[in-house]
């Protein structure tokens, strides 16, 4: 990696404590915006200017690429800038002025009760594998929380007793309780099936593969699509769709906003109140299916 690159990635690990994920993505937009630049503007870096950001913009909407996308890579671009101006290799931020791309924001898709039911409980106790992936799949649904934080739990993050994890994310820690079939779940992986997994006794990670190390995220993904087809379910499942059908069933019962984004691990209570916008969007459903006058 040039122009900084390598060290901009350091910096986002060290100092802003972004995730690997994060790092690889701005990484990655970076990147592609230096090969932008040296093959059609024939211009380095910490040469750009406003200017060739913007026609970036307009390059990469012609390219066919979603708003989503663009608006990522120009916030991309606005972190890395914003470092070369603090580090003094620039004088001006030739994002700060250049105009922005906004995302349009979907709302998540989220399963019903029913399919949750339905996902949940195609895994079957009766291998090791089994008794794993329920034990997985249980637990996403139970706390709500990210297939990075998920694969990255060890052992020592359950309290069977105590019916809570410890999740650790960005250098924050938070306490997430546990339903009471997500507990026997766990406590029938941790007692009786994990020791036959791991490859030695100080293996740390929670969930390992059928070799015995840490579970992968592209190991996950695809125990996700075997029980989506599995299932039968058409909506489109990812790990990230549990967590979503967390957060908005719990609206729906009657949380709280507040203990929403603490299990969450949302930094930004914005993040979390989309999911109000899901629940009025159901309820217009509703309302207009059921109401004799509708």
């Amino acid at each position: 990696m040039t122009d900084y690159i390598k060290e901009f990635a350091g910096y986002l690990e060290l100092e802003r404590n972004a995730s690997s994920n994060t790092i690889s993505s701005y990484v990655r937009d970076v990147t592609q915006f230096s090969h932008y630049l040296l093959e059609q503007e024939s211009v380095e870096l910490p040469q750009a200017g406003t200017e060739h950001i913007e026609r970036y913009m307009t390059y990469m909407e012609g390219k066919g690429k979603s708003t989503s996308s663009v608006a990522r890579s120009f916030a991309s671009l606005k972190s890395y800038y914003g470092y070369l101006l603090n580090r003094g290799v620039i004088r001006r931020n030739p994002a700060k002025d250049a105009v922005a791309v906004k995302a349009e924001r979907k709302l998540p898709q989220i399963l019903t009760g029913k399919e949750v039911e339905l996902f949940l409980e195609q895994p079957q106790c009766v291998d090791p594998k089994g008794y794993r992936d329920h034990a997985m799949l249980e637990l996403l649904y139970a706390t709500g929380i990210r297939v990075s934080e998920l694969i990255g739990l060890n052992v020592e993050d359950v309290s069977l007793p105590g019916a809570f994890i410890r999740c650790t994310s960005r250098g924050k820690e938070r306490i997430i309780p546990l339903y009471a079939t997500a507990v026997r779940a766990l406590s029938d992986y941790i007692k009786n099936i994990r020791p036959h997994l791991v490859l030695s006794p100080r293996e740390p990670a929670l969930f390992v593969n059928m070799s015995g190390e840490r579970m992968s995220r592209q190991g996950f993904w695809k125990i996700i699509k075997f029980y989506q087809e599995k299932a039968g379910i058409e909506k489109e499942i990812t790990p990230h769709t549990l967590r979503h059908s967390f957060a908005a069933h719990l609206l729906e019962n009657g949380a709280d906003l507040r203990s929403i984004q603490e299990m969450l691990g949302h930094a930004d209570i914005s993040s979390t109140q989309i999911y109000c916008h899901m629940i009025k969007k159901d309820l217009r459903t509703v309302y207009q299916r059921t109401h004799p006058r509708a």
